[in-house]
């Protein structure tokens, strides 16, 4: 079996079980999840996002929002910022 049969596989019940698993650092069940276990259903849960074509705004690690770069001004100040002084 290849990765994109096993992501293939996946029910969108067991893609919420490593959604809440990454989330929460353990199984269902309590047990802890392993750093490589982590890693793993990261994975698995971007490329299963990519197969279901998973809206933008639902994908595991989306920020919402503009990026402030956009809003630099040609000096390079960006007029968004306040300055803080500490007295």
């Amino acid at each position: 079996m290849t990765l994109q049969d096993l992501i293939k596989s996946l029910t969108p019940e067991v893609y919420e079980n490593l959604k809440n698993a990454v989330a929460l650092g353990r199984w269902p069940n309590g047990v802890d999840l392993q750093p490589g276990q982590r890693e793993l259903c990261m994975e698995a849960l971007l490329h299963y996002e990519m197969l279901h074509d998973v809206p933008m705004e639902q994908r595991v690690g989306y920020v919402g929002g503009a990026c402030s770069s956009g809003n630099v001004d040609k000096i390079g100040r960006d007029d968004h910022v306040q300055t803080l002084t500490i007295q």
